[in-house]
């Protein structure tokens, strides 16, 4: 059966949109509001980040359920079904009378998060597109990258002129508009559902891959190097700040980390073209381990400190992508979100923790020199496991991993 180009196109662009706005509303909106809602409430920080938090964490753990039902039901109804449930997150966080209310909130908010951020649109990607799957998967992810540049200013300048309570209704209505009739006019292409096509074998089954010694290594590695690249970098300001830059130009630095993750993320098609799934893992995380270890060992000037952001940036989004695609590389497409789901729930769970626990590290260790150097060998431990993530045949078609 001949592919849909056309709709197939329409499906991109739609999720290209849809995961902008997504990802800058239901993620990036929050730490630019956050001044305004401790000022409003009276909460502290940490107390308000750990609402938030919590919602990192119920979208972590329903990544596995969330695949199961997309290779069963398709994207359209899940990533619908994401954008009213995203909606009604919002309007809740915008009318919480409390903390317990606003923490509520925001786990529905972290639930719509599993059905809307990049795992449900790279499962739809990899299904559809199939061996064609590595450039939709980067032209979404360079768009998608641009989401905190569009939406961070926005709920900046809304938070200072309407408040962060009729800010967040304010982005429920943008995140409505946009991405429900987004996706429930255009993610139509067919779906081939969790059977095999007449050019799939068979393959094991789901628990025999998710039990297996290279999955469960690789799902180990991935949490490992997600975990300390991302407390890295989310805790570039600070670092920075210690380290005599100012606070202007360690912000900057952020957003020219954020500008890295482009850059790396624009060079990953040419990276799969001259490497095996096993060797590019292992080669993103010992990249990592490097970025990270050069975070924590150089003193200055700025400029220094700052390209070292960058690289670490330009590494972080070459991971996005390796994450997209390890679970198809080495199992191929077949029942791809189902398993993606269990692979990157570790992930997921460790992204959402590894802002506090950077922090945290930084308290306990004397500083962020310490902190980083502990970082960087966790990463280094994630490269070694990837190590061992090479399939024993017979698999689902993935490349070849010679």
């Amino acid at each position: 059966m001949s592919r849909d180009e056309g709709g197939l196109r329409r499906a991109l662009l739609a999720l290209c949109v849809t995961e902008l706005t997504s990802w800058g509303i239901l993620y990036y909106s929050f730490p630019v509001a956050l001044i305004e809602v401790t000022r409003d409430t009276g909460w502290s920080t940490a107390t308000a980040m750990t609402a938030y938090s919590a919602g990192l964490v119920v979208s972590a753990l329903a990544g596995a359920p969330v695949g199961r039902l997309l290779d069963r039901r398709g994207p359209r109804p899940v990533m619908t079904a994401g954008s009213a449930l995203g909606t009604a997150a919002l309007l809740a966080v915008a009318a919480a009378p409390g903390l317990p209310w606003f923490t509520a909130a925001w786990m529905l908010a972290g639930l719509a998060q599993s059905a809307l951020l990049y795992p449900p649109a790279f499962a739809a990607l990899t299904r559809w597109y199939g061996p064609d799957r590595v450039r939709p998967l980067t032209t979404l992810s360079l768009v998608g990258g641009l989401a905190s540049t569009v939406y961070a200013p926005l709920t900046a300048l809304l938070a200072a002129h309407l408040g962060w309570r009729t800010t967040y209704l304010v982005l429920a209505a943008l995140l409505c508009a946009i991405t429900l009739p987004l996706h429930l006019l255009f993610l139509t292409p067919a779906w081939p559902g969790a059977s095999a096509s007449p050019r799939e074998a068979p393959g094991p089954s789901i628990r025999e891959v998710a039990s297996s010694r290279a999955f469960l290594l690789l799902a180990a590695g991935m949490a490992l190097g997600g975990f300390g690249l991302y407390a890295a970098t989310s805790n570039l300001v600070p670092l920075l700040v210690d380290r005599g830059t100012g606070t202007a130009a360690a912000a900057t630095a952020l957003g020219l980390c954020g500008a890295g993750q482009v850059l790396g993320r624009i060079g990953y098609p040419a990276l799969t073209g001259r490497s095996s799934p096993r060797a590019r893992t292992v080669a993103v995380l010992a990249a990592a381990a490097a970025g990270i270890a050069l975070l924590a060992v150089v003193p200055g000037p700025p400029a220094l400190l700052i390209a070292a952001a960058v690289f670490a940036g330009a590494v972080r989004g070459v991971y996005t992508l390796v994450q997209a695609t390890a679970v198809s590389d080495r199992w191929g497409v077949r029942r791809f979100a189902t398993l993606n789901g269990l692979a990157t729930a570790p992930t997921a769970l460790a992204v959402a923790l590894a802002p506090a626990a950077g922090a945290f590290l930084a308290g306990l260790l004397g500083g962020y020199t310490a902190a980083l150097t502990v970082l960087a060998l966790v990463a280094l431990a994630g490269a070694f496991l990837a190590a061992g993530t090479r399939p024993a045949p017979p698999s689902l078609g993935p490349e070849v991993d010679g």
